[in-house]
């Protein structure tokens, strides 16, 4: 009866440690930065067009970079959600954040990802959500989800009537989980 109740005793133990590395700790950043909107070398995948983003930032996890390419329909399609103008769906992609300590941070396109256009205003609405795929230093094994909401603008236009270079402005919001990073923000309470 002894060992029944201590083998209890570590069964409850070692899912409470379990439990309480699996807790997501609610991220929340700001960047700016530029988007290529036309399109880089390659596609991540057939009939799409690559766009690359590279920001900077700081929020909840600590100033940081952020370097991302994603494939977009390479045509608009049919949106309820996207008015006036052209919707692009984010097909693919993937990203680094690398923070002011040097640790790096994954992440993959998930979907329900897009661009939306506003020819009228002259201004793109993006979203992206992320799974967070891993990380190095302080994000070795994290997990969660990001999403990120961005206003685009064209920086110029060629004259032909492209915008090779967009400011990108906006924030990234989710939920973020990992041993190192849940002991950093226990710390960081005391």
């Amino acid at each position: 009866m002894k060992h029944k109740h201590i083998a209890t005793v570590a069964l409850m133990l070692n899912l409470g440690v379990a439990g309480a590395y699996a807790q997501q700790s609610p991220v929340k950043m700001t960047f700016s930065g530029t988007m290529v909107g036309t399109g880089t070398t390659f596609n991540l995948q057939p009939d799409t067009v690559t766009d690359e983003q590279n920001v900077a930032g700081n929020g909840t996890l600590g100033p940081f970079t952020f370097r991302e390419l994603h494939a977009d329909t390479a045509s608009p399609q049919p949106s309820s959600t996207c008015s006036p103008g052209p919707y692009f769906p984010t097909v693919d992609g993937g990203g680094v954040f690398r923070f002011q300590d040097g640790s790096l941070l994954t992440v993959k396109v998930t979907e329900g990802s897009s661009i939306c256009i506003d020819l009228t205003a002259g201004v793109g609405h993006l979203t992206v959500s992320y799974q967070i795929t891993g990380g190095t230093e302080r994000f070795k094994g994290a997990s969660g989800t990001l999403t990120l909401t961005a206003t685009l603008m064209p920086a110029f236009v060629t004259a032909s009537g492209r915008n090779p270079l967009l400011t990108n402005t906006g924030e990234f919001e989710g939920n973020i989980s990992g041993a190192a990073i849940e002991k950093e923000q226990r710390d960081e309470r005391r």
